[in-house]
């Protein structure tokens, strides 16, 4: 098998996951792309240095790399990006539709007002379901210190403004 299609094999089923990462951590879909290209290019480059059955956390390792490094250079631009909007779920009633969009925005708000490290954490754990074991080897960080930034970036949510905005909302009360 060539390396090109080991890589597709391996790597690109998991280019969902590793768009997802790069958005959250750059707060801007473009930059995603960006980001992934050149994890991509990066991957392809040091496939040898993938061991058998840990494509993905292999690749969203060098994801989390190829991010750290375009913050690096484009650290004085600023934070910028808009969150994306939430499609509308085309079954539900538009008032359930419009109180889920409002309920994603402010989860997606409140996640992205998280410092990196937990912003980090919390996406690759809730969002892309990791294991403790697989967010601390993409983060080079002790299983522990993985367990402390979820607590805290769960802690920070649910004190969360726009979080408590929606739970005064369901229940009557003023924001």
């Amino acid at each position: 098998m060539t390396d090109i299609a080991r890589f597709e094999a391996l790597v690109l089923p998991h280019l969902d996951a590793a768009y997802n990462l790069a958005r959250w951590l750059t707060r801007d879909p473009h930059d995603a792309e960006d980001v992934v290209q050149d994890a991509c290019v990066r991957g392809l480059r040091y496939l040898a240095s993938m061991r058998d059955g840990e494509a993905r956390a292999w690749f969203l390792t060098i994801v989390r790399h190829a991010t750290y490094d375009w913050l690096g250079r484009h650290r004085d631009r600023g934070d910028g990006a808009e969150i994306a909007e939430i499609a509308a779920d085309a079954d539900a009633e538009p008032p359930r539709c419009a109180e889920r969009r409002g309920d994603s925005r402010a989860l997606a708000q409140a996640i992205d007002a998280l410092a990196l490290p937990y912003r980090e954490v919390i996406v690759l754990r809730e969002l892309e379901e990791l294991s403790y074991h697989e967010i601390a080897t993409i983060a080079a960080i002790p299983i522990g210190t993985v367990m402390s930034r979820l607590a805290r970036a769960r802690a920070l949510l649910r004190r969360s403004p726009a979080l408590h905005a929606i739970g005064a909302q369901r229940s009557g009360g003023m924001p």
